[in-house]
């Protein structure tokens, strides 16, 4: 039986998360409910409140992803974290990788269930095969994104193809979860597949601007969305400058590769910045970087996080944890794995 645990898109969260403007910095007050991390200690039901000791300046936040090592893959753990539980709509960011499989090994995301959010999944390096619940089967490359929505409910799998798994590969990318406004929370689940041809880009001297998702810059993704959001791939050479004006909302900025500064500060790879919405915002490449920008509108209130499920209703996680322990979550065709709910 594989160990939970061993799911670098799955973890094992129970917070209920809520947000308070206070100035010059953030202050954040969250109520655990179980572990809050793997490995992490077991906290009290009591509400904790604490303010940011990473603040660089009014209006941003540092924020420093946790390594964590799932079987034989390296994931830097982004969102949630203490300083900042969510960015716009995304409530969790994986970098996993780079990593090189050995020839004959792979990645395998067993079977698992979500619901109440979306689940984006997008690769810089490698590939991986995605099964769900719906029926569908779809191989992810390189700037393509395959966007589920869990709705309802859904169950997938995430697995080294065959032939990849054959020959050895590096995989890289990124994991992300997009909470669903309260009204659309239990939608029909669906999935969607785009080719990294299909999404739109925008060249310009130094740099390359590739909208995953949502709307920005003065595009917008073919990717079906729920609220007002922007998820962007930006590739730049050094000394090249991205602004964000204050009005897409909240804004992240996840150094995937390279050096950035902001206000005459230097953010390394693997740092995320974090901005709220009422300052422009604008980042110059100190040496040829990879951005991942993320954001959009303030949620539309708090949600209930405990392993993958996400809900404005803790009945409703309840509900879902009985379904998945009774087995009344349609099963995902030619898989046979099942991952027990963590305990």
């Amino acid at each position: 039986m594989p160990n939970p645990n061993y799911l670098w898109s799955v973890c094992s969260l129970g917070w209920t998360v809520s947000t308070v403007r206070v100035e010059p910095k953030w202050r954040y007050r969250f109520a655990p409910e179980r572990s809050a991390l793997i490995g992490s200690p077991r906290l009290s039901g009591r509400y904790i409140q604490f303010m940011s000791a990473f603040s660089t300046s009014p209006g941003h936040l540092l924020i420093e992803p946790r390594l964590r090592n799932i079987g034989n893959l390296d994931v830097r753990r982004i969102l949630p974290s203490k300083q900042r539980r969510s960015v716009g709509p995304f409530l969790f960011l994986d970098h996993m990788g780079p990593a090189t499989l050995a020839p004959g090994t792979g990645l395998d995301v067993p079977p698992h269930p979500h619901i109440g959010l979306a689940t984006v999944t997008y690769l810089f390096e490698g590939t991986l095969t995605h099964r769900d619940s719906l029926g569908f089967e779809q191989v992810i490359r390189p700037g393509d994104v395959n966007w589920m929505t869990a709705g309802s409910g859904i169950v997938h799998s995430e697995r080294t193809p065959p032939e990849a798994r054959t020959r050895g590969e590096t995989i890289n990318g990124i994991q992300s979860w997009v909470a669903l406004p309260r009204n659309e929370e239990e939608c029909a689940p669906f999935f969607h597949h785009h080719s990294a041809a299909s999404l739109p880009e925008e060249r310009g001297g130094k740099t390359v601007l590739r909208l995953i998702a949502g709307s920005a810059f003065g595009m917008t993704s073919p990717v079906r969305v729920f609220s007002k959001m922007f998820y962007v791939d930006a590739q730049c050479k050094a000394g090249a400058t991205i602004s964000l004006p204050a009005d897409l909302g909240e804004r992240g900025i996840y150094v995937a590769g390279g050096r950035i500064s902001l206000d005459g500060k230097t953010y390394d790879q693997e740092q995320m910045i974090a901005f709220d919405d009422g300052t422009d915002v604008a980042i110059r490449a100190e040496s040829d970087a990879r951005l991942m920008i993320v954001g959009g509108e303030t949620l539309d209130g708090s949600r209930h996080m405990w392993w993958n499920f996400v809900s404005s209703s803790k009945d409703r996680i309840e509900q879902a944890k009985d379904d998945w322990s009774q087995g009344r979550f349609t099963a995902v065709p030619g898989e046979a794995e099942f991952v027990p709910l963590p305990e």
